[in-house]
């Protein structure tokens, strides 16, 4: 038999390697690198989601050089160095002795002053810097502190004296009204005051807690030095007890208005047609001192006067009306501290002042601050109170009678000119009251305005008085007339008749009193000449008044309305009604007459607007 060789190992034997194709070689190769390939698509992808943040730092080791000289300490500062001696201040033989002088002055001060001097005192015996005794007083900060704490001081003692009162007695039931939450007594029983009837109220429209109130002359003679004046007295409803200011004046005083900053310069006009100033902040020691009922009281005399000095240009016909006008310069302040600080104002002002009389003149006065005051008095300012710093000069005179002779109005005889206002939003624009129903529509500097007049909305020119007038406190361009006949109107500035008008209102009384309330936009308060008071809320109703309160007993004769909004819980509208026996007390209204409604100024533009 032949034998066959084989060249490989035998296929069962255990070192046998098994064959190996071309084409499996390939197709592993092509599944690796298709592998791989995945994972690098992978790994490219999330790469471009992953970001590493290296928002957090964090030290491990902080360690600062070591300069030369902490090197050198640490190598050889302790080196050859030895502790020799420790001393316990046992050398220290001094003693504290007193060898010296013991250095005395004496000194004296007198209160209250009597001339420039108030302190001084002998020649000092040490030598000691003259600076040293001398104490550092900030005069003007003093005063300015003595004021605002003797007024908190004053409110807190009318407080008590209040609470220390019945609450119940048959004079304080009478005089609240059935609107009012309470009331008080202005305190007219003051021995000047006795036998003077309140002839006219004013409240001041920045500090709305002054009001002054005019007093004709006694009944009978009292003080040789008042028998003749008249008596002005500017209260602060807080301090019912007694007025913070007393001024007298020759003449009878018609009307008259506080500045526009604060309630520290008082104008008024007389029956004389004189414009006549008084400066609240001056020393009472400039003016008259008389004792009455054992008390000292000051009587202040007027600080400027235009009577008999300024001819030319000075009124020939009684007053009517008396008007600020506030500029860009009027700033309105708290009147949280004294109403009267001269430190709180500042010097140099100068505004201006309107006066009208009944003969249609309206007359602009420039009120200027002198820099210095002269005791002896100014030759050149004959009508300036010697020690006065307020003076009047003439700026305009405006005719009145030339706009109201319009043609097509056959006006019979002259017209008499009654009151004037002036827009607060403008004060270049003014209206005028006339005895003939009109209100006249002009402005300062001579420029066309449109329309001219105001009318009613009944035809043809009828004797009726424009009373009262009374812009909107809350900007808006509209303006109440009360007249004679009794017929209430609400005017807007760019209409000739009126958006609303009441003839009926008040029964055909005469409207002697008309002011915008000065807490909500919506509510305005009437008085009428039988002594009765009317509330008005237009959005409760705009047909007629929604609260009436006759007074029968101790008619009125006069009324303001003084208020402040509400800030927190501090708000309040208050009336002062002055009555024929001279008494003078405040009327402070319910909640709701005083806390606005939710978009009350909003309401009631609707409804202007719904009037047209």
């Amino acid at each position: 038999m032949g034998e066959e060789s084989h060249t490989g190992p035998a296929v069962g034997c255990p070192g046998a390697v098994p064959p190996v194709s071309v084409s499996s070689v390939g197709a592993a190769g092509q599944l690796c690198r298709r592998r791989s390939a995945g994972s690098r698509t992978r790994s490219t992808k999330l790469l471009r989601l992953i970001d590493l943040d290296f928002s957090f730092t964090f030290s491990l080791l902080d360690l600062p050089p070591v300069n030369e000289y902490d090197m050198y300490i640490r190598n050889f500062g302790k080196k050859n160095t030895k502790q020799a001696y420790v001393q316990y201040n046992e050398d220290n033989v001094d003693r504290d002795v007193q060898t010296e002088e013991v250095e005395t002055q004496e000194v004296w001060t007198q209160h209250p002053g009597e001339g420039a001097a108030v302190s001084g005192g002998s020649e000092r015996s040490g030598p000691l810097d003259a600076a040293a005794i001398v104490p550092k007083v900030n005069t003007p900060r003093l005063c300015s502190f003595l004021r605002a704490a003797c007024q908190v001081i004053a409110v807190l003692l009318e407080e008590d004296r209040v609470a220390l009162e019945p609450i119940w007695t048959p004079r304080a039931q009478d005089c609240t009204l059935r609107f009012s939450d309470s009331s008080a007594q202005l305190n007219t029983s003051l021995p000047f005051l006795q036998n003077r009837r309140v002839s006219y109220l004013h409240a001041s429209q920045v500090q709305r807690r002054m009001v002054v109130s005019v007093h004709g002359r006694p009944g009978k003679a009292f003080a040789p030095l008042l028998d003749g004046r008249y008596v002005l007295c500017v209260w602060d409803i807080w301090q019912p007890s007694g007025p913070q200011k007393v001024l007298i004046c020759e003449s009878k005083v018609t009307c008259c208005c506080f500045s526009p900053f604060k309630a520290f310069l008082l104008f008024a006009g007389t029956v004389h047609g004189s414009v006549v100033v008084w400066d609240l902040r001056e020393d009472a020691r400039i003016h008259h001192y008389v004792k009455l009922s054992g008390c000292f009281w000051t009587f202040r005399t007027a600080t400027f006067s235009t009577d008999g000095v300024l001819t030319s240009v000075n009124h020939r016909s009684p007053l009517q009306a008396i008007e600020p006008i506030a500029g860009s310069v009027c700033k309105r302040q708290s009147c949280v501290l004294s109403p009267f600080s001269s430190q709180e104002e500042p010097a140099g002002l100068s505004f201006h002042v309107a006066s009208l009389d009944e003969s249609g003149v309206l007359n602009v006065w420039v009120v200027v601050e002198l820099a210095k005051a002269d005791t002896a008095g100014a030759i050149s300012d004959l009508g300036l109170l010697p020690g006065g710093r307020i003076k009047l000069v003439h700026s305009a005179a405006i005719q009145l009678s030339d706009s109201l002779s319009h043609k097509g109005y056959e006006l019979r005889g002259s017209t008499q000119t009654l009151n004037v206002k002036f827009l607060p939003s403008d004060p270049n624009r003014f209206v005028v009251g006339t005895d003939m129903g009109l209100i006249s529509h002009g402005t300062r500097q001579d420029v066309r305005v449109s329309p001219r007049l105001f009318r009613p909305q009944q035809q043809g020119v009828r004797p009726v008085k424009v009373n009262v007038i009374d812009f909107s406190p809350f900007g808006e361009p509209i303006f109440l007339a009360g007249c004679s006949d009794g017929s209430i109107r609400l005017h807007q500035l760019t209409a000739e008749q009126p958006l609303l008008q009441w003839d009926k209102s008040t029964d055909g009384r005469a409207v002697t009193g008309l002011q915008w309330s000065s807490t909500r936009p919506a509510v305005f308060l009437v008085q009428d000449d039988t002594s009765c008071v009317y509330i008005w809320d237009l959005l409760e109703s705009d047909l007629g008044p929604v609260a009436k309160q006759p007074v029968y007993l101790d008619r009125l004769v006069a009324m303001t309305v003084v208020g402040e909004a509400e800030k927190t819980r501090s708000g309040f509208l208050a009336l002062v009604l002055a009555r024929a026996s001279g008494d003078v007390d405040v009327q402070y209204l319910r909640r709701e007459w005083v806390a606005p409604v939710g978009d009350e100024l909003q309401r009631l533009r609707l409804l202007l607007r719904e009037a047209l």
